[in-house]
């Protein structure tokens, strides 16, 4: 079993840039032969200690150094890195993945971050298992498809990961490795430079330790970013049954008793029909993903076919029997579905929908990365997510908070003290 370590919150804080780099290697060699977080490099040490050299030179006065200086970060491995190989969990040939270094991945080394190396995923960020185990317990999955940059932020290998989502590939790991995921609104992240899956829903993530973390990560990584100050707690929004429904019995319990929590601290609840006709909504949602998708893998596909995995190719597959047709009418019903919750959102008052990040907690085995259902809704209209921690007994448990679209800056202020309600 993986010896969890307290998970060091990420600061503005200066660091001793050589000592985090070493920090990091030295847990990720006590740790990642157990849980697979990140994919192997040669000399990882020696890079990253160059790295870091390189980056106390060049900011040699603490008062000039930026948010994230000598901060180790994991890059999920669909995402381009300058001198890493791309290979997006798959067996395609590097070569055939290989793009230039993406916009994000500059924003964190002129913030001042060390690219600790590419964190494993579900091959090319669809379904089909990497290696990763989950570091609570690596008989059960840590989630995915951003499951080697959980895992490494809940290991104490890094405080920062970087992974994305299209449905729900950042929040549910969130969840499962019981840290911080934050999925911001649809196209704040620049995404050039990463293999897509679907780009109408392809979102970047951010996997942190906590959501003043996640803050600090959101100011160097999206377009105008403005922080705000909050001086009332937000209205809490419950969606309707069929939605909740999806859960487990005793996740909802815990459920309910955050939400009791929540409210016994003076937050208001109240109860919403955010989420209606659910099984359209998830219709739409996948038929906009497997129409892109085999757009994207179009080429590779035809070349490379034998190298897919069976849940890749059948992705694939689906997604070339549906039409063009069909596919801008899943656009304009998606458009149609963001504007009704974000319509119900104004006459009901509510500021944040609320629920359990994920179905229950991680599944036993590694042959799935878990149930995606619960961040349909919000993946498919583009509106910013958060998962917290949220206590139970045994693993993790995720409490999901999603916005209106553009209000990300004010949910990562309300987040935190949800968070901190929940934990106290």
């Amino acid at each position: 079993m993986t010896e969890l370590v307290r998970l060091r919150p990420l600061d503005a804080t200066p660091r001793d840039a050589v000592a985090e780099a070493e920090y990091t290697c030295d847990r990720i060699e006590a740790t990642d032969a157990e849980i697979f977080a990140f994919e192997s490099e040669p000399d990882r040490r020696g890079r990253l200690l160059a790295e870091a050299q390189a980056t106390e030179e060049r900011w040699g006065e603490p008062a000039d150094r930026p948010a994230l200086y000598g901060v180790p970060v994991g890059v999920k491995d669909v995402i381009h890195v300058d001198g890493l190989e791309t290979r997006a969990g798959s067996k395609v040939p590097a070569e055939a993945l290989a793009g230039a270094q993406a916009t994000l991945v500059d924003r964190l080394v002129g913030a001042g971050a060390l690219i600790a190396g590419k964190n494993t995923c579900a091959e090319f960020a669809i379904s089909a298992p990497g290696p990763t185990r989950n570091p609570h317990n690596p008989t059960h999955t840590p989630g995915g498809s951003s499951s080697g940059s959980a895992a490494a932020v809940a290991a104490g290998q890094v405080r920062l990961s970087i992974g994305t989502q299209t449905v729900s590939s950042t929040i549910r790991p969130a969840a499962y490795c019981g840290i911080v995921g934050f999925k911001p609104s649809h196209g704040r992240i620049p995404v050039d430079g990463v293999i897509a899956n679907a780009p109408s829903l392809d979102t970047i993530g951010i996997l942190t330790t906590d959501v003043a973390g996640a803050a600090i990560a959101s100011e160097v990584l999206c377009d105008e970013w403005s922080p705000r100050a909050v001086d009332e707690l937000p209205v809490l929004g419950i969606p309707a049954d069929e939605y909740l429904e999806c859960a487990s019995k005793p996740t909802l319990a815990r459920f309910a008793e955050h939400v009791a929590k929540l409210k016994a601290a003076g937050y208001r609840v109240v109860p919403g029909r955010a989420v209606t006709d659910f099984p359209r909504i998830r219709a739409v949602l996948f038929t906009i993903q497997r129409y892109e998708s085999a757009i994207v893998h179009a080429a590779w596909f035809d070349s490379y076919r034998a190298l897919y995995q069976p849940k890749s190719a059948q992705s694939v597959l689906e997604g070339r029997d549906i039409d063009e047709d069909k596919h801008q009418l899943a656009l304009k019903l998606r458009t149609a579905i963001h504007d009704q919750i974000r319509d119900m959102m104004e006459r009901s008052g509510v500021d944040i929908w609320i629920g359990p990040s994920a179905t229950d907690t991680a599944p036993v085995g590694l042959a799935s990365t878990g149930n995606s259902i619960m961040s349909i809704p919000w993946s498919l209209t583009g509106m910013p997510s958060l998962s917290v921690p949220a206590p139970a007994p045994d693993l993790p448990l995720g409490f999901h908070c999603a916005a209106r679209t553009g209000d990300d800056e004010r949910l990562l202020a309300w987040g935190g003290d949800i968070a901190a309600t929940l934990a106290g």
